[in-house]
């Protein structure tokens, strides 16, 4: 996932203006009490909750705090193991092929609906079915017929390795072994549904008047492209959250968004502007952390001159990557393989270095001695201040050495994840955000059927090495795999160009405690307390 993105300032100036209407200091907008309510900036309207099919980690942020998933992470835990949440336990038989979950009981669902096995099975159902066209369907591709039934061949999903073998027993079949299968079930893609609010109620199943979820809050405002309200939920079958509410603005300019904060108008800034950054850090409300995550760029590998693999590493070797990372400032680090730093897997020894003299003799074998016949070339992005200056300065690098002329292309968040699945760029910037803490999470992106990987790009030696690996039980044998793997990816073929492992940069108001901050950043705050009044203290 891994997009922190930015709308138009329109959106924000409308924001502001709700924000100063208030009339008392510990009054705030729709109802709501200073002294109940956390105040964060999701920064743009979440494209879907509906979470078979979201895909970004704006909508992430809402389903994490709405819906419970089968299994969580400790997020206090540096290693991130594993914790019973819907699922109270697991094990394992045929050498990891098969398992069994003894999911939790007496949990209800927020209209008092119990929940049980079934709804899991059907989740699962309605992310693989191919109606659904889910980008994350790939991801449970290794339970039992799941690829053949989402590709059509299997029509009978009865058929597929995912059984409630009892009201609140779930088994689940694999192809393969895969020894980290319960890190799957702590994503949104594979949450519990309730087939009867979805036949009733269609795409507004999502609306707050008709949703019902399992989480510690509930949605209880969307006023779109403005902002959304989640309030406790009181029947949580786990400990009830330390607030009342969290108050999610969606406040698209970082000058804006900043200046609020400097206002006390909002606790919590999730992306600060690289600009900044160096004053920022002076600031006692400063955090930053460490984050598995993927800056790259990809390359339409239908669309001239990105057919050409020369054409590809060309522009991959002109690239100096040390050059964004210092630019930015922010403690990124040059990624030239694709497992991000701190993650198993990880290679700094791999990709195509930056070479400027061997770009320019692969570009010349690809017959574009005279870089003015290549054709037109742009760079797609989604509007944000941090990503409009990496791609100048990529634009810029190619110019000095490539002599070659890009163009640059920024679109609004939604329109942009539009454009990957049906137009995509010639080049364009994405990013992936760890899921679950293995390499699988990142290798897997690339596969031939992965719906996330937007270049066009296939490999059948890539997609068994990923498949071998993720089966392996041997930790030796699966990072020799993922080498081999990244190799094909970043120099061999060079289907995408892997710019950094990232940092993200924060500001958390004082009056808040027990932020939660952890590689995933996964944005849960049912254990967040917040002061009720500026300069007062907690209890």
């Amino acid at each position: 996932m891994f997009h922190k993105h930015i709308i138009g300032f329109l959106v924000a100036g409308l924001v502001v203006v709700s924000i100063g209407c208030t009339k008392k200091a510990d009054k705030l907008e729709y109802g709501l009490e200073l002294k109940d309510t956390l105040r964060i900036n999701l920064q743009v309207e979440p494209p879907s909750i509906d979470w078979n099919k979201a895909t970004d980690t704006t909508s992430a942020d809402v389903i994490f705090n709405i819906m419970s998933t089968l299994v969580e992470y400790n997020l206090a835990d540096p290693e991130l193991h594993l914790k019973p949440s819907l699922a109270e336990k697991w094990e394992s038989s045929d050498k990891a092929r098969k398992w069994k979950f003894t999911l939790r009981q007496g949990v209800k669902w927020t209209d008092g609906v119990e929940f049980e096995a079934q709804h899991v099975v059907d989740g699962w159902e309605r992310l693989l079915a191919p109606a659904t066209a889910s980008e994350y369907a790939y991801f449970f591709y290794n339970v039992k017929n799941a690829k053949s039934y989402t590709e059509g061949k299997e029509k009978d999903f009865s058929k597929v390795g995912v059984k409630a073998t009892g009201k609140y027993e779930l088994t689940v079949e694999l192809e393969k072994p895969m020894a980290f299968f319960p890190m799957l079930l702590t994503h949104h893609s594979g949450l519990p549904i309730r087939k009867d609010l979805i036949a009733k109620f269609g795409d507004r199943w999502t609306d707050p008047a008709n949703l019902q979820t399992l989480g510690p809050f509930k949605l209880k405002v969307w006023d779109h492209d403005k902002a959304m309200v989640w309030e406790r939920n009181e029947n949580y079958w786990g400990e009830k959250p330390k607030i009342k509410n969290v108050l999610a603005y969606m406040i698209n300019d970082s000058s804006t968004a900043i200046s609020l904060f400097d206002a006390k108008k909002i606790d919590f800034l999730p992306e600060l502007p690289s600009t900044e950054l160096e004053s920022l850090r002076k600031r006692k409300e400063y955090r930053e952390e460490s984050i598995l995550t993927t800056y790259y760029y990809g390359f339409n590998t239908k669309k001239a001159p990105f057919n050409n693999v020369k054409v590809r590493a060309a522009f991959a070797m002109a690239v100096d990557k040390s050059q964004i990372v210092k630019m930015l400032n922010g403690g990124q680090i040059p990624l030239n393989g694709w497992v991000p730093k701190g993650m198993m897997g990880y290679v700094d020894d791999l990709g195509l270095k930056f070479d400027p003299a061997k770009a320019k003799e692969l570009l010349k074998e690809a017959g574009f001695a005279d870089p003015k016949k290549l054709p037109k070339v742009s760079i797609g992005f989604n509007t944000n201040e941090n990503h409009k200056r990496i791609a100048e300065n990529v634009q810029a690098q190619l110019k000095t050495n490539l002599g070659v002329d890009v163009e640059l292309k920024n679109e609004e968040w939604k329109v942009y994840l539009k454009s990957l699945q049906s137009d995509t760029p010639q080049i364009y910037r994405m990013g992936w955000q760890s899921d679950y803490p293995d390499p699988d999470n990142f290798i897997n992106l690339m596969t031939s059927y992965s719906e996330n990987n937007h270049t066009g790009w296939k490999n059948p030696k890539f997609d068994k090495l990923v498949e071998d690996g993720a089966a392996e039980l041997n930790e030796a044998k699966r990072k020799t795999m993922y080498t081999e793997a990244q190799k094909i990816l970043t120099e061999t073929d060079a289907p995408v160009l892997p710019v950094y492992t990232g940092v993200t940069h924060m500001l958390i108001s004082e009056r808040v405690r027990n932020f939660p901050v952890n590689p995933l950043s996964r944005r849960i705050y049912d254990g967040v307390e917040v002061a009720g009044a500026e300069g007062s203290s907690l209890k």
